[in-house]
């Protein structure tokens, strides 16, 4: 049973390090690189695109040092 408590413990660890990946590429760098290659008009403020950069940034962070987190439970 350790073996199977082991994987999913990799298996969840590993989702949420994905999903923090996927948050900060949708959050981070695609609007910055609409914006740097002028693919997009910015209908919003910069203060609120900076602030809602730096909340997908910090959210996906925390889910990945989550995930690093979660593999303590790992057993022997």
């Amino acid at each position: 049973m350790v073996l199977v408590h082991n994987e999913r413990t990799k298996l969840t660890s590993g989702w949420l390090n994905t999903l923090g990946t996927a948050i900060i590429a949708a959050g981070v760098f695609a609007p910055a690189s609409a914006l740097l290659y002028g693919l997009s008009e910015l209908r919003i403020g910069l203060g609120f695109m900076i602030g809602l950069t730096l909340g997908c940034f910090v959210f996906g962070l925390a889910l990945h040092l989550g995930g690093v987190v979660f593999l303590r439970r790992l057993r022997e």
